[in-house]
């Protein structure tokens, strides 16, 4: 199988990378094709390989029970970043597929030795981890200030984000369990969204109707991530 080319991928993280940063991960990028559900990187275990989706996405989430999503990673950014750039070698975080796609997976010696080689690899990267890190800021700040409907109005425009099209293959039920909410009350969410003519909802499936509406809906709680990710990784 031919290695993946610096012009054709679809990450973006890859994509911004100086190409010789890019030659250095090359020889090492295997493409992977994720399940839905398939678990990527387990909780407290030792990290072998780490993940830049082209399509799809990954969840981060905490807890073993009434699991809640803490972190969002897509064609922006790189699975296992945050424990392995900082040092670590586990994370006790659950990291699965939440949305089917390919990605190109590297192992962990190689990555590192290639971020040894490379202060502006280390650089870059180290900038995605700070988007990251903001992203979990915000999702702790909108929980605390906002009601279910604008969490939920967040979370659709974080998923539309990092897909093709306007379609989200989702769950009444899964929604709720990544908003840590009930079922009941997540139902009551999508339904004033569609009421406003935001979404559409169908069985297992929503559907973006008018992503400016939304955005206005969410206020401030969204586009602090999106908008440092711009200027740190895509204005350099």
């Amino acid at each position: 199988m031919s290695q993946p080319q610096q012009a054709t991928v679809r990450n973006r993280l890859l994509k911004a990378l100086p190409a010789d940063d890019f030659a250095l991960l090359q020889p090492h990028l295997q493409r992977f094709t994720a399940e839905l559900r398939q678990t990527v990187i387990a909780p407290d275990e030792p990290i072998r390989s780490l993940f830049f989706p082209e399509n799809g996405f990954s969840s981060i989430v905490s807890g073993s029970a009434g699991k809640v999503e803490v972190g969002l990673i897509g064609r922006e950014g790189l699975v296992g970043a945050s424990p392995v750039l900082l040092g670590g070698d586990r994370t006790p975080f659950h990291h699965f597929i939440q949305s089917a796609g390919e990605m190109l997976a590297i192992g962990i010696a190689d990555l590192e030795a290639a971020v040894d080689a490379s202060p502006s690899l280390r650089k870059l990267l180290l900038r995605y981890v700070q988007t990251l890190i903001l992203q979990t800021a915000q999702t702790a700040f909108v929980n605390a200030a906002y009601n279910i409907d604008v969490r939920l109005a967040r979370w659709l425009l974080m998923c539309h984000d990092r897909l093709d099209g306007d379609d989200l293959a989702l769950t009444h039920e899964f929604l709720a369990t990544m908003l840590g909410a009930q079922r009941s009350t997540t139902t009551l969410a999508i339904q004033a969204l569609e009421g406003h003519g935001l979404i559409r909802a169908r069985r297992g499936r929503i559907t973006i109707l008018d992503r400016p509406a939304m955005e206005a809906v969410v206020e401030e709680g969204y586009g602090l991530p999106e908008r440092e990710y711009a200027r740190l990784i895509e204005s350099t």
